[in-house]
């Protein structure tokens, strides 16, 4: 899968899994854009067409819903919320099972927001 990570994303660890299970990753610091606007990171991706990775899932659901209204589109939104407690959350492996689901299954990703979470 081709994806996109936001500042919001990109841990060490999780893009050497992504990368390790046969992901292309673009970085904000690879593409020239650490530290830009969460509009910004969704228009790379949407130019370069790469399903975009994070962890803001209330600014990006709502850059979704803003194209997607406008009729627009979009490679896809995938969101790895945080848990309460701590301990659930999504580990890199976690991320690259979900993604191996979502493949598998066929689910569509284009315009659409949603949550890797529930693919675990």
């Amino acid at each position: 899968m081709n994806l996109c990570l936001d500042d919001d994303s990109i841990a060490p660890m999780l893009i050497l899994a992504l990368r390790g299970a046969g992901h292309d990753v673009r970085t904000p610091a690879e593409a020239g854009l650490s530290g830009a606007s969460d509009s910004v990171h969704f228009r790379r991706a949407v130019l370069e067409r790469r399903t975009i990775l994070t962890r803001n899932y209330e600014d990006f659901e709502d850059l979704h819903n803003l194209i997607i209204d406008a009729g627009g589109g979009h490679p896809g939104v995938l969101i790895i919320r945080r848990d309460n407690p701590e301990r659930r959350n999504m580990k890199p492996h976690d991320v690259v099972r979900a993604l191996g689901k979502l493949k598998r299954v066929g689910v569509p990703i284009a315009d659409q927001c949603d949550e890797l979470n529930h693919w675990q």
